[in-house]
């Protein structure tokens, strides 16, 4: 039997974090091409999404989470995926744009909160691994995601940005712009973005109902005052259309407006070091039909649907300084969602005719979340500091349909959240931590509603985290493991006729790993590896959507003006299933083989700020599927495949200049 290269890996990265204390003092290099993004500081991943990386750079948020290890992505065609950290996914992933929630408007999950993203229209993305902060919403059971803006100060008037195109196979093709003008005073920043592909091909030269084009665009506006005080007003609009391979309707509507304002005070007085205001509105328009993006056979039925979501919200928060060594963050937030639906079916092509926008809708559901947090961190020495936080939050959901569970009626759900963690400081640069995160989750409107189950109990988690980070000299590693128990975990299950909802207990627990070694000016070695396992302990059975053992193995040449890489993703077979159960993002399909892909990457700095990258993704065109897929749907004129495949050999070429 032939060994699988994953148990090599392992021990591998094992030995890096338990060697990196004693590791040389060296200066170690950027990479130039991200392979997989490393643990910051306890629990945290911390990136910028404008640096260049291996595979194909990102066109959408799911995309560029999937290389951080821990994070796994649901396929459905070319864009869209749904993220999955640690097999949780869904609303026990919390994901906020510049502070603010978009969530989709689609029963199917066509447009996740990450669908909205184009990543390098950001300036930072931040990543906190499970219940361990209270600041950004409650229910956050998985982590917590954050796209962030953070628009630097003008010393002086000028202008500077960042401007990117990349051009690949399937006629994949990015556009993108970021420049901001100001002064001491203000600024203006606008954001463009568009990309777009053809369907794709599997190994096998097969293709996959995948086609894509999405374009958005934001304007900001910032008054500067003084340099304590910061006032911002933003305005972004997107839109785009995408076909699914997983289902019996494409999406060709994604128009999305929203408005934002925001105000930062910084030093108000010695005891008030920050004060944060913001609101925000949110309108998806969202739809999705079977005859613009795909033939339809003769005699079926013309189906086009139409939901939509407005969401409003707003959030005050004070930073405050309790005394020399304790820093507390306190704030409330506000979120209504309101969704409604309206649909058309027609047994010709009649539907050319029909204006939709004519055609009333009707009230859905809607959902009113009012939150109160306080996050504290206590330096106890220089070495030792304890953050803890508190949560509490009260949901009150009224549904508006007139038939279905829970028809006409309302539900109110009171939850909380709250964690503890210690972290200390090793004079060698370790940093060891233990943490213990409780959060609590009431049924979202896909569970309610998709799932035809109003009443669901809220899912209530408690984590136990533990780990080392360790940076210096020519290593940079970090070890994390975690043990959770569900109470009242919210199961779905999808036969394909039948979709249901129940409350159930389960359990995970796994680790992650990573590891950068440079070997010497030039070489730098890096490793991943993410591991989960789940247990649905009131049936007895495996806990659905658990994605496989995963490992990253990456190497880099690096002579300052230009570099080389190979990386190698090997995955593990998965064998724990329980079919046709899972979440709202997706059902256990069967089991899956191991496979290995490898990637090559190449950059070239021809001066600075200005960088040319080119890539060969699926090197050895391998046909596979990822275990956490969609199952595949019949489309005329294309072949069915179990799972959507991945996309076979692809290869891709990126430039992008900064300027300031």
């Amino acid at each position: 039997m032939k060994q699988h290269p994953l148990p090599v890996l392992a021990a591998t990265l094992a030995l890096a974090v338990a060697t990196a204390v004693r590791a040389e003092e060296t200066t170690r290099l950027e990479e130039v091409v991200v392979t997989a993004p490393m643990v910051s500081e306890p629990l945290t991943v911390v990136t910028d999404p404008k640096a260049p990386r291996q595979p194909v750079p990102a066109h959408d948020g799911a995309d560029y989470l999937k290389n951080i290890p821990g994070f796994s992505v649901i396929r459905k065609g070319g864009t869209d995926g749904d993220p999955v950290l640690r097999g949780l996914a869904g609303s026990r992933l919390n994901v906020q744009m510049d502070g603010q929630t978009i969530l989709g408007g689609c029963g199917g999950r066509m447009d996740p909160p990450t669908a909205y993203v184009f990543p390098e229209a950001y300036d930072r993305i931040l990543v906190r691994k499970g219940p361990q902060t209270v600041l950004h919403g409650g229910g956050n059971l998985a982590g917590t995601t954050l796209f962030e803006r953070n628009t630097k100060h003008f010393d002086a008037p000028g202008t500077r940005g960042f401007v990117s195109a990349l051009a690949g196979s399937f006629d994949r093709n990015d556009l993108m712009a970021d420049v901001t003008s100001g002064g001491p005073g203000g600024y203006v920043r606008a954001v463009a973005t568009r990309t777009d592909a053809n369907d794709y091909e599997d190994g096998d030269g097969r293709r996959v109902h995948s086609a894509y084009m999405r374009w958005s665009g934001s304007l900001l506006g910032g008054w500067t005052p003084d340099a304590n005080t910061r006032v911002e007003l933003s305005v972004d609009r997107s839109d785009g259309e995408a076909a699914y391979a997983d289902r019996s309707m494409d999406g060709t509507v994604f128009d999305r407006t929203s408005y934002g304002v925001k105000l930062e005070k910084t030093k108000l007085s010695t005891r008030v070091e920050k004060l944060e205001v913001q609101a925000f509105h949110h309108y998806v328009d969202h739809v999705m039909d079977n005859y613009s993006l795909r033939p339809i056979a003769a005699g079926s039925k013309f189906l086009l649907s139409n939901p939509d979501r407005t969401t409003e919200g707003a959030r005050l928060a004070a930073t405050l300084a309790l005394g020399p060594d304790t820093r507390a963050t306190v704030g409330a937030d506000y979120q209504e969602h309101q969704h409604t639906l309206r649909q058309w079916t027609a047994t010709d092509n009649m539907y050319s005719a029909i204006d939709v926008n004519s055609r009333p809708r009707t009230p859905d559901m809607t959902f009113e979340n009012l939150g109160v947090f306080a996050e504290v961190t206590h330096q106890l020495n220089p070495r030792d500091r304890v953050i803890g936080g508190l949560r509490f939050d009260t949901l009150d959901v009224k549904n508006e349909k007139t038939t279905g569970s829970g028809a006409l009626s309302s539900d109110t759900d009171r939850t909380k959240g709250a964690f503890l963690r210690h972290e200390h400081d090793f004079e060698s640069g370790l940093t060891s931590y233990v943490g213990l995160g409780h959060a609590e989750r009431p049924a979202d409107w896909w569970e309610r509603s998709t799932y035809n189950n109003f009443y669901l109990d809220p899912e209530k988690a408690t984590q136990l985290d533990a780990g080392l980070v360790y940076a210096g000299g020519r290593w940079r590693a970090s070890l994390s493991a975690f043990a959770n128990r569900i109470d009242d975990y919210i199961l779905t299950r999808d036969t394909g006729t039948v979709k249901s909802a129940r409350n159930i207990n389960a359990s995970t627990y796994g680790a992650e790993a990573d590891a950068s070694y440079a070997v010497n000016d030039r070489w730098t070695v890096t490793g991943a590896l993410a591991w989960v396992r789940g247990s649905n302990d009131t049936d007895g059975t495996a806990l659905a959507q658990m994605p496989p053992l995963e490992g990253r193995l990456g190497l880099q040449y690096d002579v300052k003006n230009w570099s080389l890489g190979v990386l190698a993703r090997l995955v593990a077979e998965q064998d724990r299933v329980h079919a046709t159960y899972g979440s709202i993002v997706g059902q256990d399909i069967g089991r899956t083989p191991g496979y290995t892909v490898f990637s090559l990457n190449a950059g070239w700095r021809p001066r600075k700020g200005a960088l040319v990258t080119a890539g060969v993704d699926n090197v050895f065109d391998k046909t596979y599927a990822e275990h956490l897929s969609r199952t595949g749907t019949a489309v005329a004129g294309y072949t069915q495949t179990v799972r959507v495949n991945e996309p076979g050999r692809n290869l891709w070429l990126k430039a992008n200049i900064a300027f300031d």
